[in-house]
């Protein structure tokens, strides 16, 4: 794999390394959204909000529209909901398993679960 492959995808994942890009495009889901409507749905401050925003456009996974005074934003490329959907499932396996590895401990130990 070329070393730019890695670059572009370690870029990619340092962007959405924080909780609250993560909580930003969860809602961008089921379409555009403005930067009042996160400030509201997400109980984030302007200031804070606007540079979790600054980091996903400069990695170019939101990207914005003007319509008079309010600017939109919106997901650049929908294959990022898969993205997260895959991350999801990766989470409920590494749980599942966890959960299976408790009880086989607990069993080991005479210990119902």
């Amino acid at each position: 794999m070329p070393d730019s492959l890695r670059q572009f995808k370690a870029e990619i994942f340092q962007a959405l390394a924080h909780p609250t890009r993560i909580a930003i495009l969860e809602q961008l889901k089921d379409g555009e959204l403005t930067a009042g409507s996160f400030v509201e749905r997400l109980g984030l401050e302007q200031a804070n909000l606007s540079q979790h925003l600054a980091v996903m456009r400069a990695r170019q996974i939101v990207v914005t529209r003007k319509a008079g005074n309010q600017v939109f934003y919106s997901v650049r490329d929908p294959l990022m909901f898969e993205i997260l959907a895959l991350m999801r499932r990766y989470f409920h396996k590494q749980v599942g398993d966890s959960m299976a590895m408790l009880e086989v401990i607990e069993k080991a130990e005479g210990r119902e679960p």
